[in-house]
């Protein structure tokens, strides 16, 4: 029996294809967590404009996706800052603005080589018609081997693993952009198959994951999110239930507060950062949680109201699966220079949790393949000495303290920490 979820999915999708004009409003029609966009070359929905705050610092940016209006419908957890100049090319010997791959590599403690072989996907709604193009402009900047479908290194499939790709969609291109590049800055040797699904129906996202996982890959991406369910749990044995495959999700945008699928206890729930150069440690960076006691905005967190407590889990405030599990740079003002042409302009500065969980997914592929029985979001917590200990900040208020703020060993918004290598990752 179709489920509901894939039920709306459908609908939606005729009225998209049917030519629903781009602009109607978020509370009459939303596609992929977008309001959906017309034809390609037409112009993009509006999104809504936040501050984000870091310390004594505040941007403005919008999210690429707005919040999803239907249950079981996903957003994409993409930020752009909107302050910054985009450019479809540079100067000679200019940079864009952002961070870059050697800066990513040097905060996290990153080898140059490694990943050889290992196939990291990377699982997203609707079409980015520039994926390949935009991939190798970004690739070509910072001195990173080509990866095409010519040589092997790219893939692109619906998800039925054809070529009958789903309807474009300009937020979900940037999306897809944002993770294309973090995973080539995290891992530029892997190979990268993006996995479109035909809606962001959790439905159709799950297909995408399962399709991933058929065709091999061993690190699966996913930068999404929606309002929890009860039906969620039904949802984690059909698509995320995948032993010997590093499943990395998003924690979500909005602060304190969990989405789904980060909330699955069978994936690897990715928290976010604000991530600065300089400082008096050894390291040479400093890291905190982004977001603000306010709340609002910044890396998602919380106590499941659904999903078990894995095993691994040892924290004292939550009942069921607490999120997340670590954490990477995803502060839009100390965010990443991303390559993104579809109904954009080319270099932006992105963020959000869609930033850190195709990094986090490029860093289990850097640390080699997980064993075959194992769920590799457990591999952290055997580990925990070899992550950068985050221990400022907060994205909210609550109670226990630890799920929105920051402090010495597990918290909410950061996991159990960020990269400080491979080790943390390996089984």
């Amino acid at each position: 029996m179709r489920s509901e979820r894939t039920n709306r999915a459908d609908r939606t999708n005729k009225l998209v294809r049917r030519g629903v004009p781009a602009l109607l409003s978020a509370a009459t029609l939303v596609v992929g967590g977008l309001i959906a966009a017309g034809p390609a070359g037409a112009s993009p929905a509006t999104a809504v404009t936040h501050a984000t705050p870091t310390a004594s610092v505040t941007v403005p940016t919008h999210r690429l996706c707005a919040h999803p209006t239907h249950p079981g419908y996903m957003a994409c957890n993409a930020v752009a800052r909107t302050d910054v100049k985009q450019q479809l090319s540079l100067k000679r010997n200019a940079a864009p603005s952002g961070l870059g791959p050697a800066d990513l590599q040097s905060a996290y403690n990153l080898p140059k080589t490694g990943g050889k072989d290992q196939t990291v996907a990377i699982v997203d709604a609707n079409d980015d018609p520039n994926a390949e193009k935009d991939l190798g402009t970004y690739r070509k900047q910072y001195g990173l081997p080509e990866c095409t479908t010519a040589n092997g290194c790219f893939k692109k499939v619906d998800q039925n693993g054809g070529t009958n790709y789903p309807a474009p969609d300009a937020g979900w291109a940037g999306e897809i952009s944002l993770d294309v590049d973090m995973v080539s800055a995290a891992c530029p040797s892997c190979k990268i198959l993006l996995v479109e699904a035909k809606s962001a129906n959790m439905d159709d996202l799950g297909a995408a994951v399962n399709r991933a996982v058929t065709m091999g890959a061993k690190y699966v991406s996913n930068s999404y999110g929606g309002a929890e369910e009860s039906a969620d749990t039904t949802s984690d044995a059909k698509y995320f239930k995948h032993p010997g495959v590093a499943i990395t999700v998003s924690s979500g945008d909005s602060g304190y507060g969990v989405e789904y699928p980060a909330a699955s206890q069978y994936v690897t729930a990715v928290g976010g950062t604000s991530l600065k150069k300089g400082g008096s440690n050894a390291r040479g960076w400093t890291e905190s949680v982004w977001g603000n006691s306010s709340g609002g905005n910044g890396a998602g967190s919380g106590c499941s109201k659904y999903d078990a407590k894995p095993s691994w889990q040892k924290d004292t405030g939550c009942n069921k699966r607490t999120v997340a599990d670590v954490a990477a740079v995803a502060d839009p003002a100390t965010g990443l220079a991303v390559y993104d042409s579809y109904q954009s302009k080319g270099w932006n500065v992105y963020g959000g949790t869609s930033a850190s969980s195709p990094f986090i997914a490029g860093v289990y592929a850097l640390a080699g393949a997980p064993g075959s029985g194992d769920t590799p979001a457990s591999y952290p917590y055997s580990h925990a000495s070899s992550l950068n200990d985050i221990t400022s900040g907060a994205n909210g208020t609550c109670s226990p303290s630890y799920l929105c703020t920051a402090g010495k060993g597990y918290d909410g918004p950061t996991g159990l920490g960020t990269p400080n290598g491979t080790a943390a990752f390996k089984k």
